[in-house]
């Protein structure tokens, strides 16, 4: 009963009720049904395990998925994590159920030095058989052996007989701007992974080297961004706003209000602005897309936003127990909510205040309700079932790594005819043969789809991202609107 008096006096401040006699009654009645369960219970139950694992996050629950509880183990787990370095191999590989193949190795990484190469299909990683594992187990997988040595079985292309190679993992520098390209005259097209400490001076960087001032147009690519530090956020968003203009605010029931600002010495680009974004783009990259889209500074194409809009702090409790809670919201410049409210009503009544209207700059209508609505969806191009097939079954991968290892390859990666029939072949030795018309149909997308893992296998993933970006929809859709089409 010590240890769950102590945590309750901890967290009695944070509760902050408007009536502190009804506070103390519905913990003394909290503490009578501890009372009743651990004297009357058939099964004696652990106090640990009555509130670390059930009195509080039962309570959490009620607010939000992202308020949670850490009991001792779990918050040292989180201090670790939260003061631990990148680890990795340094791999670049192809996720496919059952199948692991490398596209590339960074130069000087643990992979590299082990004799990893594109092109090598690895079994098996730590007796783990991967051809049993689905995408979501291998992802899983990869990310437990980052963190110890890992023993891997590996295919070389064109043996039959694995290899077994041991790495340790090693500091790896990922910067967050990992694609920058031209992708048509006058226009450059940027990728944010994510949104750390440099973020904001590589983005200008890149800018730089593609032309600054000079480029006629910038594609901005936050697609799959899962957001970051919200600090470097708006860095990168006064990149394109003028001083003093707001890029987001901030509302909770005891926070004080504040808005964050361009700084008075900015000098911005004024370059046309296309950004990208999808589902998966969530938290500060929202907060760049809003704030932009708000002061009609972007054209904003894509997929609805995530809509994961919330100000959180970490707690330390007593018992060296923590708490990390929502304390707040953030909200674009004209006033909408980026998070979206959640299942059951949970943070509704924080999120579905504010419903607008809501209005840009120009005086635009803008959808309220969180996260951010594109102004023009552009969905991912829909497969068909050979595509599916292909790419689900790494044939097109497969077939690169073999072509490569007999055959020389211009610096373009062209795609002959001979190499399609070459391809025929090998689809038809392994129970893929498609009929004529579906082979005739899908022509130009095969022999662009192979042109893309030849580049990357053979100069690496960035050389095979500059075809794919040529038959993304996205893409095309933003070139058109930088070039004024509508």
């Amino acid at each position: 009963m010590r240890r769950f008096a102590l945590i309750c006096v901890c967290l009695r401040p944070l509760l902050a009720a408007d009536d502190p006699a009804q506070l103390e009654r519905e913990l003394k009645k909290i503490i009578s049904v501890y009372a009743a369960v651990e004297s009357e219970s058939a099964d004696p139950i652990p106090a640990d395990a009555a509130i670390y694992q059930g009195a509080i996050p039962g309570m959490l629950r009620t607010l939000d998925p992202h308020s949670v509880f850490f009991d001792p183990d779990q918050f040292e787990q989180l201090k670790q994590m939260q003061a631990s370095e990148r680890k990795g191999f340094g791999t670049v590989v192809s996720l496919l159920p059952g199948r692991l193949i490398v596209l590339q190795t960074l130069e000087g990484s643990p992979s590299a030095k082990a004799g990893l190469s594109a092109g090598d299909e690895i079994l098996a990683i730590n007796t783990i058989p991967i051809r049993y594992l689905d995408v979501d187990q291998l992802t899983q997988l990869l990310g437990e052996a980052r963190q110890h040595d890992a023993t891997l079985d590996v295919r070389k292309p064109g043996s039959e007989r694995p290899v077994q190679m041991v790495m340790s993992p090693a500091l790896l520098d990922a910067p967050t701007v990992d694609r920058a390209y031209m992708v048509a005259p006058g226009i450059g097209h940027l990728r944010i992974t994510s949104f750390e400490e440099p973020t904001g001076r590589l983005v200008k960087q890149t800018i730089e080297k593609l032309g600054g001032e000079y480029l006629k147009g910038l594609i901005i690519d936050l697609r799959d961004n899962p957001g970051g530090a919200v600090q470097t956020a708006a860095e990168t968003a006064a990149l394109f706003l003028s001083p003093d203009q707001v890029i987001f605010s901030i509302r909770g029931r005891t926070t004080k209000p504040e808005e964050v600002a361009v700084p008075k010495d900015s000098t911005p680009y004024t370059l046309p602005v296309v950004i990208l974004i999808n589902s998966k783009s969530a938290s500060a990259s929202e907060i760049v897309t809003g704030a932009l889209q708000d002061h009609d500074r972007a054209i904003v194409l894509g997929e609805p936003s995530f809509g994961k809009g919330l100000v959180q702090q970490v707690f330390p409790l007593s018992a060296s127990s923590g708490l990390a809670l929502t304390t707040a919201f953030y909200y674009t410049p004209s006033g909408r909510s980026i998070q979206k409210p959640l299942a059951s009503g949970q943070l509704g009544a924080a999120t579905v205040v504010a419903r607008g209207p809501f209005r840009s700059d120009a005086g635009r209508s803008l959808p309220g309700g969180g996260g951010i609505q594109p102004d023009q969806i552009v969905y991912p191009a829909q497969q068909s079932r050979l595509q599916v097939v292909l790419d689900a079954t790494g044939s097109l991968t497969s077939f690169a790594g073999e072509f490569l290892r007999t055959h020389s390859v211009s610096e373009d990666g062209e795609v002959t005819p001979a190499m399609l029939d070459e391809l025929k072949v090998f689809l038809s030795e392994r129970s893929i043969q498609p009929s004529v018309t579906d082979w005739l149909s899908h022509s130009d997308w095969i022999a662009s789809r192979l042109q893309q893992e030849i580049l990357t296998l053979k100069f690496g993933v960035a050389r095979g991202d500059e075809i794919e970006l040529k038959r993304d929809p996205a893409i095309q859709t933003a070139l058109r609107k930088l070039r004024g089409a509508p």
